[in-house]
């Protein structure tokens, strides 16, 4: 037998009963065979980790032919992007409560499935509201999908086949994220020569791109991944879950919606929520976990130090990294006026360090430990100066050659962050927790990243109609370093070891 297709459940071989006192149910011991995550069934679940975050990225090329072809209107422009991010940001620790409960492969199947039918929707949506009801549906999808990835991988693989799959996951989130405005640059571009959509075929292909992806994935899946589940799986948490929604919401909401719309009451009013409805989220969860109950969110594994201070560096990371990424779309396409195969191909040499870093990875992290975040928050920091300086003094006739050595340089220090966070960030979660502690991260990651988007993105286009396009640009770079400078400070209290 292949070691991708080892399989376990809790109705597999178990051993004899153990004598018990009359009337109390026979205690079995099992000795089944511990899951192992083989070479396919790895790059299968790593694909699944590939596809959301891919199309959180891949609209923001599209986003002017969107407009365009659907007359949408810069507050559904922002819908069709915050839509997917709230459903995904929301739903993703329910997703990885459920992996626990009924199976990480089977519903790692249903969420990819019904990741590739809401991809079609969205490929053939008549119009803005219609897009939106898909790409709101679609990030519900991907929340049913990621946490059973790095669920799986926790409770799969071990030792040095787990620090080399952490590193691979931190490697396919980070591409993803690049290779999601390149491969959407290149698809605008170049599908309405050869599509009977005509010139909508270039945003459209942007999603229908999903459903062939699927389709592999789902017949690969379901050869090469192992069940897996947890040994002693608890209850939906219906209050914690509604209150994490009514958390998330309220702060991402405003941010995402607020300027588009001109900022109504009602977003300054989400905004007065939030703290509140926080804080009522900690206290419900917190007393469940006084109670024996298991909570959406345990407080006790919040309390894991390796978790805690990874999580720390991870949202100010994703902050800078997503508002770059927009902000990056936009200072192309309508300040250089570069095309969207230009814009997205503008970040490739970014994607070609990034993947080449995070290879890297795990034999330095061997030898220097978490120092290795710290240099790569520095070298990020040189990254960011350089896009700085030459957005500054280039910016007439700035191209991709022009931009290379910034976001190299970025992509680099990028790359040697990611993976070795995630790593330390899910080293300490005990293999039943394995879902739990997965959609913590992912939900923390998700919503930094709208955070982002929302935060250096608002700043962005706010400057723009006093600065000028060019030193919009700098000054948001500039706020992204001070993000930076952060995750470096913030390095120094790791430990220097990683599990």
């Amino acid at each position: 037998m292949s070691e991708s297709s080892v399989h376990t459940s809790p109705r597999a071989a178990s051993g004899p009963a153990r004598a018990t006192p009359a009337g109390q149910e026979p205690v079995r011991h099992h000795d089944h065979p511990t899951p192992v995550l083989g070479a396919l069934g790895l790059f299968t679940v790593l694909l699944g980790a590939a596809l959301p975050l891919i199309d959180f990225f891949i609209v923001n090329v599209a986003l002017p032919t969107i407009d365009r072809d659907l007359d949408a209107g810069p507050a559904m422009l922002e819908l069709v992007v915050a839509g997917y991010g709230l459903a995904y940001a929301v739903l993703l620790v329910l997703g990885g409560r459920l992996g626990d409960m009924v199976g990480r492969r089977r519903l790692f199947l249903i969420g990819m499935a019904a990741f590739g039918i809401t991809s079609l929707a969205c490929g053939l949506a008549p119009d803005a509201w219609a897009l939106v009801g898909a790409r709101v549906a679609q990030g519900a999808a991907a929340a049913l999908m990621l946490p059973q990835v790095l669920a799986t991988i926790q409770a799969a693989t071990r030792g040095p086949r787990r620090a080399r799959a952490m590193s691979l996951y931190g490697a396919t989130a980070g591409l993803s994220m690049v290779a999601g405005q390149i491969l959407g640059g290149v698809l605008v571009a170049a599908a309405p020569m050869a599509s009977v959509f005509g010139e909508s075929a270039g945003w459209r292909s942007v999603f229908l791109v999903n459903v062939p992806v699927v389709v592999v994935g789902l017949v690969l899946a379901a050869r090469a991944v192992p069940e897996t589940r947890s040994d002693r799986p608890a209850p939906v948490d219906v209050p914690g879950t509604l209150l994490l929604a009514l958390s998330l919401v309220t702060l991402l909401a405003p941010l995402t919606e607020g300027r588009a719309a001109g900022w109504p009451l009602w977003t300054w009013l989400s905004l007065a929520l939030f703290p509140f409805s926080a804080y009522t989220f900690y206290r419900v969860e917190r007393r469940a976990d006084r109670l024996g109950r298991v909570p959406l969110v345990p407080p006790s594994l919040l309390r894991l130090d390796s978790l805690r201070r990874g999580l720390a560096l991870v949202v100010p990371f994703s902050i800078s990294f997503g508002g770059f990424m927009f902000v990056i779309a936009v200072a192309l396409q309508q300040g250089l006026r570069l095309g969207p195969a230009a814009a997205g191909l503008s970040l490739a040499p970014m994607a070609v360090a990034f993947f080449g870093a995070s290879l890297a990875g795990p034999r330095l992290v061997r030898r220097y430990g978490t120092r290795v975040v710290t240099a790569g928050g520095l070298i990020q920091a040189v990254g960011v100066v350089v896009l700085a300086l030459t957005a500054h003094y280039a910016w007439q006739g700035l191209g991709i050659w022009g931009l290379l050595p910034g976001v190299a340089i970025a992509g680099l220090g990028q790359g040697l962050q990611l993976p070795v966070l995630f790593r330390i960030v899910l080293s300490d979660v005990p293999p039943e927790k394995a879902g739990v502690g997965g959609g913590v991260m992912t939900t923390t990651q998700q919503a930094a990243l709208a955070l982002g988007v929302a935060t250096l993105g608002t700043l962005f286009l706010a400057l723009v109609p006093a600065l000028g396009m060019r030193d919009a640009l700098v000054v948001t770079l500039l706020a992204q370093l001070a993000a930076v400078a952060l995750t470096v400070g913030l390095s120094l209290r790791l430990p220097r070891t990683v599990g």
